[in-house]
């Protein structure tokens, strides 16, 4: 004679808490369907019920009663708030191609072609595009982009580098650092219809083309101390004009503070009449940038917040507006100036252009 023994599912003991939350999520419409679904699964498994009877009361499988209350009993709550993680899609493309894919990224170039494309990689190497697409992703690959920069070859460079960032990080007592240039031939331009101002869902609009009517240049001086700024239009950029804005400095300035005055290599800024009246005049001190280092002078940084505020999307009948939308400017943003703060140490720039170096040699 033989006896079938039927394996009995492990019995569920709830206590009052555990209790009270699964029959809040078997009622309430706010959690998901699966999940009020396993909470009652395992709320009449606690009433003695076995899996066959759950699966019919629930109307799923046996099986699939089973596998919930193994999973609390082992879990908890967690075991049945959420579904066992899965294993993935085995990948169509393996490591030794998405390798290939990274080092023709990197280190060819297509036919006739500066650059590759998803397209152009795609058919290179027999995949979809949406393949390739994926692996530039995940190695932050963009052969689409370039950056351009130069680096100085001034001799002088670590000694004015450091000169210049001294002053910014560590000023001198009873002086003010004064962050000096010229913005040469703005030009006064009106555009050819009447610009369509902005409205709903479509942005201002102006004609492509434009008519010149003249230009002027910007002498600035920006203040380290308050950030406010003193300048200047004029029709030319010679040093006449240059002494004339050291004179509009020295009369906008406590006379009694030294002023050091950081400024970059042109030709203007050397006169031999410039160091005539520098020595007239012994509290002006010029700090010069190295070649090619215009980012070391901070006036550049406003420069930008005039290009982009006021000038790039003006229009200008002529250069009397222009000139008087610049002094508007200056003389709104000198009402709540906002100084410019240099954080950088000298020895932090030097270590990344260093760095820089070495990795152009590694290129010959």
């Amino acid at each position: 004679m033989y006896f079938l023994y039927m394996r009995k599912a492990s019995p569920i003991i709830l206590d009052e808490n555990i209790r009270g939350h699964l029959t809040k999520f078997s009622r309430s419409r706010s959690v998901s369907v699966r999940l009020a679904q396993r909470s009652r699964i395992i709320l009449l498994a606690s009433e003695g019920l076995e899996n066959q009877e759950i699966a019919s009361k629930v109307g799923i499988t046996r099986q699939l009663v089973g596998r919930w209350r193994n999973r609390f009993n082992k879990l908890g709550l967690p075991g049945i708030a959420k579904d066992a993680s899965r294993p993935g899609r085995i990948p169509r493309i393996d490591h030794k191609m998405e390798q290939s894919i990274i080092e023709a990224t990197l280190h060819t170039k297509p036919t006739a072609a500066t650059h590759w494309s998803v397209r152009t990689m795609a058919a290179a190497q027999g995949i979809s595009p949406a393949s390739v697409q994926r692996i530039w992703a995940k190695h932050n690959l963009k052969p689409h982009l370039v950056q351009s920069f130069k680096l100085s070859n001034d001799p002088y460079f670590v000694e004015k580098l450091q000169d210049i960032v001294g002053l910014y990080m560590n000023p001198p007592d009873k002086a003010l650092v004064l962050c000096v240039d010229e913005k040469s031939q703005i030009q006064a331009l009106d555009r050819t219809r009447p610009v369509i101002p902005l409205c709903s869902r479509v942005p201002e609009r102006q004609t492509h083309d434009y008519k010149r009517n003249g230009t002027t240049t910007l002498f600035a001086a920006l203040s380290m101390l308050d950030g406010k700024v003193i300048g200047d239009c004029m029709a030319r950029h010679r040093h006449q004009e240059f002494i004339k804005f050291l004179r509009l400095i020295d009369k906008q300035t406590p006379p009694d503070l030294d002023l050091h005055l950081i400024v970059d290599n042109y030709a203007t800024h050397k006169k031999e009449e410039v160091k005539r009246w520098l020595k007239r005049h012994p509290r002006f001190h010029l700090h010069f940038t190295p070649t090619s280092s215009s980012w070391l002078n901070l006036i550049e940084r406003w420069f930008r917040e005039l290009t982009d505020k006021r000038i790039r999307r003006g229009t200008f009948n002529n250069v009397r507006s222009l000139i008087k939308a610049i002094k508007q400017f200056i003389d709104n943003h000198n009402q709540d100036p906002v100084p410019f703060v240099w954080k950088a140490p000298a020895e932090r720039i030097l270590k990344k252009i260093t760095k820089c170096h070495k990795a152009l040699e590694t290129l010959h």
